[in-house]
């Protein structure tokens, strides 16, 4: 018989995604499932969008360019100088999402066996991206009781070596929803300059700070043109997800000259979800205003109702719209399935995504998960009372 590719093997299973068919038997049975555990924001498209969409005809829907159009990256290039990131459209790459720019990333600038140093917990795709790519993580541990700060730095000059091509990190961060300062981006710069790295950023969640603290992108900081690399995305940021179109974007011309190969290679990113994409350049900031203050409530209550369990520890989130709560079982892979299988309080109970794959350390994470607030405020509550009541009742 033929075999399976080792890559193949080594491929990880999504931690978000693993546990679907357990839900769907859930639902089988007449209970109610709460999504936590999946970042599908409940917000509505911008209008824009949507009208951009019904209004346009077609003949011939063709190919762009593999670049993607010129048109829209000039306006992305707008997006960004109104955000104090100074680039043109020569410095972007249209992919298909932001999954396909990290993949480009990865195959622009590392070898097979080469390394990449990424602080967990991180999104869980990391993983599998870095073996799709035949690239090995190093992580460097941060921890809930610090918030998920940036380790030191000394910790990342110990993991350097000869095969060290980059630092990725997610700003904010997937699955913790930190916030990575000014001061600690200034940081990641003095080490990747001092040692001839790439500095990746994983900034899809750009929009999304709260607190009155300002979101510092790595393209900001003097001196980093030729190691800044970011990833972006229309998602998350205009509740997009099946848009599926990204960014790469890098002042770097090398970079960009060789992603532009890896673009070349699958043609073009989607011409219709490019022209979405375009209107959606065009949302008013009272959207984003609404959004995030909505973000902020649905914060303040799961944080306040998870702290109200006894034995639950949780970090509280500056960005994004995940956080990482540890509980009092052994093993959340375990209570996750159990969740969904053995429980339910009053006919409900909750999908979450366990949190040992959002780090690539065996054995970390393993009574941790990530809850992704992305349901109205009565759902993240009863959420919380079901994970309640489900701790008293589980038996590890």
């Amino acid at each position: 018989m033929p075999t399976i590719s080792k890559k193949g093997m080594k491929m990880p299973e999504s931690p978000i995604r693993k546990l679907v068919p357990y839900a769907e038997e859930a639902h089988k049975q007449g209970k109610t499932v709460f999504y936590l555990n999946i970042g599908q924001p409940d917000i509505k498209t911008p209008k824009v969008v949507l009208d951009a969409l019904k209004q346009h005809t077609f003949d011939i829907l063709a190919y762009s360019r593999s670049e993607g159009s010129e048109n829209y990256r000039i306006k992305i290039a707008e997006y960004y100088n109104h955000n104090s990131i100074d680039v043109t459209h020569n410095d972007i790459i249209v992919t298909t999402g932001g999954s396909e720019a990290l993949l480009f990333a990865f195959g622009s600038i590392m070898d097979e066996d080469d390394e990449i140093i990424i602080p967990e917990p991180f999104y869980a795709n990391y993983n599998g991206f870095s073996t799709a790519s035949g690239v090995n993580v190093v992580p460097v541990i941060s921890k809930i009781e610090d918030n998920f700060a940036l380790p030191p730095i000394e910790e990342f000059e110990k993991l350097i070596t000869p095969k060290t091509k980059a630092i990725l990190i997610c700003n904010p961060g997937n699955p913790t929803g930190y916030l990575y300062s000014k001061e600690e981006i200034k940081k990641l710069a003095s080490i990747v300059k001092k040692h001839d790295l790439f500095l990746i950023a994983d900034e899809v969640y750009r929009e999304f700070v709260y607190d009155g603290i300002s979101h510092y992108s790595i393209l900001q900081e003097p001196g980093l043109q030729d190691h800044a690399i970011v990833i972006d995305s229309v998602s998350k940021r205009y509740s997009m997800c099946g848009a599926r179109i990204g960014y790469l974007v890098s002042k770097n011309k090398g970079v960009i000259k060789t992603a532009l190969k890896f673009a070349q290679a699958r043609l073009s990113p989607p011409t219709l979800a490019q022209i979405a994409s375009e209107a959606a350049l065009g949302t008013p900031q009272s959207y984003f205003d609404d959004v995030k203050e909505e973000y902020v409530k649905r914060r303040d209550i799961l944080i306040e109702e998870l702290e109200k369990i006894e034995g639950v520890k949780v970090a509280k989130p500056s960005g994004a719209f995940y956080c990482i709560a540890e509980l009092p079982v052994k093993n959340s892979d375990n209570f996750a399935r159990w969740l969904l299988e053995s429980f339910d309080y009053q006919n409900n109970t909750i999908m979450v995504a366990p949190a040992a794959g959002f780090y690539s350390t065996p054995g970390v994470g393993l009574n941790q998960i990530r809850i992704a607030y992305v349901l109205n405020e009565e759902s993240l509550k009863t959420s919380v009372k079901i994970l309640a009541e489900a701790l008293k009742a589980y038996k590890d």
